[in-house]
């Protein structure tokens, strides 16, 4: 009874998304028809449902019941909930039969998930522990290589208007010397999707070994996470072996976003106006804004 309390108190979509492959053909198709608009599912008879899946009804009760559900009703508030906790979509892998239409809603609706997920997981102590290291950092390298790169760059373009000294590196012979010659009060961020890049978790070490403070941002329990200072932990899980990672990179910048204005914050409102000065000297650079 405690496991299927347990199994009622999942998520609903994540549940059905994750036992997709052992379903057989016909519940399989309650599924698929669900997961391609979860929100109209809800609206749906089960004749309607029965319809979509071009199943029996009859299937598609012992598909609710499959998921710890009295019945079709019950199973139907359940996925309603599921989609109020903010997880609307499950994403699922990239198919190359997929038409535009159909895999940019994957990758949209995925990273919306991916989001919300990592929203939840996001620990505010470790938030806070990289905010001070920032804050007092006499000077800030980010660190990050391929698909990492972009949001190392990015970084930098938000930090550099903070009055701290900061580069980011995207090659890995330029950071293990920058490690080399880290020391005490300098804080380096190592940014990996993986976290298993031999060359990232060496490189890390060799700045923790000269006294710098490393903040990783990268998946739990990584070989990265397990070197660093302090890790922001990011859980996104995608089809890399193919695809170039995509809501992963969105989760960092969000991330980076966050660190960004942490920073802000502890400065005082004495520094907006050092802000304000950068920004407004970007007026000029812009043609005027013209009516619809």
């Amino acid at each position: 009874m405690a496991e299927n309390r347990a199994h009622r108190d999942d998520n609903l979509l994540e549940v059905i998304q994750s036992r997709l492959e052992t379903l057989n053909k016909s519940e399989r198709k309650v599924a698929e028809a669900i997961l391609r608009d979860p929100s109209a599912a809800t609206r749906y008879s089960i004749a309607a449902l029965a319809r979509a899946s071009n199943v029996s009804e009859p299937t598609v009760n012992r598909f609710c019941r499959g998921f710890s559900a009295t019945g079709f009703p019950d199973f139907k508030i359940r996925l309603a909930q599921s989609i109020a906790t903010g997880t609307p979509y499950i994403g699922q892998n990239i198919e190359p039969d997929d038409t535009v239409a159909e895999f940019a809603d994957k990758i949209m609706l995925s990273t919306m998930a991916n989001l919300e997920k990592a929203r939840q997981a996001l620990d505010p102590r470790a938030l806070a522990t990289a905010i001070d290291y920032l804050i007092q950092a006499k000077q800030i390298n980010f660190f990050g290589m391929g698909g990492s790169a972009s949001v190392a760059l990015d970084a930098q373009h938000k930090f550099f208007r903070f009055n701290i000294p900061v580069m980011s590196y995207d090659d890995a012979l330029m950071q293990r010397m920058v490690a080399a010659g880290a020391s005490v009060g300098d804080v380096i961020v190592m940014i990996s999707y993986t976290g298993r890049t031999k060359e990232t978790v060496e490189i890390a070490r060799i700045a923790r070994d000269n006294g710098a403070a490393v903040i990783g941002i990268t998946t739990p329990n990584s070989p990265l996470a397990e070197v660093c200072t302090t890790t922001l932990e990011i859980t996104a899980p995608e089809d890399i072996e193919v695809y170039m990672p995509m809501s992963s990179r969105i989760i960092h910048l969000t991330v980076i976003d966050i660190l960004a204005t942490g920073v802000t914050l502890k400065r005082g409102a004495d520094f907006l106006g050092h802000l304000k000065k950068i920004k407004d000297s970007l007026m000029p650079t812009r043609l005027p804004s013209t009516p619809d």
